[in-house]
């Protein structure tokens, strides 16, 4: 499913003009950017957690060049989906 393919889902439930869903959607994903970008969790009740976590440096192998690189320690965006969420997933297969 594409953006524009959850734009117009939402536009189909809500009866929303297509524009103000865009951007309310936009709005809703630059939120979550720069909330993660400044350290904040994000936490929907049901839905699931948007959080940040810490990754370790690392050793790794370059396969290309035979040699040894080591990966400095780093933040990624990570998101936790609730029990309610993983529990719909797995029962609609």
């Amino acid at each position: 499913m594409t953006k524009a393919d959850t734009i117009s889902r939402i536009v189909e439930k809500t009866g929303i003009q297509k524009e103000e869903v865009e951007k309310v959607l936009e709005a809703f994903f630059a939120t979550v950017k720069s909330s993660l970008s400044e350290g904040e969790n994000i936490h929907f009740r049901g839905f699931g957690s948007f959080v940040i976590k810490q990754r370790a440096e690392k050793t790794a192998r370059d396969i290309s060049r035979k040699s040894t690189i080591i990966i400095p320690a780093h933040k990624i965006p990570f998101f936790n989906p609730s029990n309610d969420f993983i529990n719909q997933v797995k029962g609609s297969l």
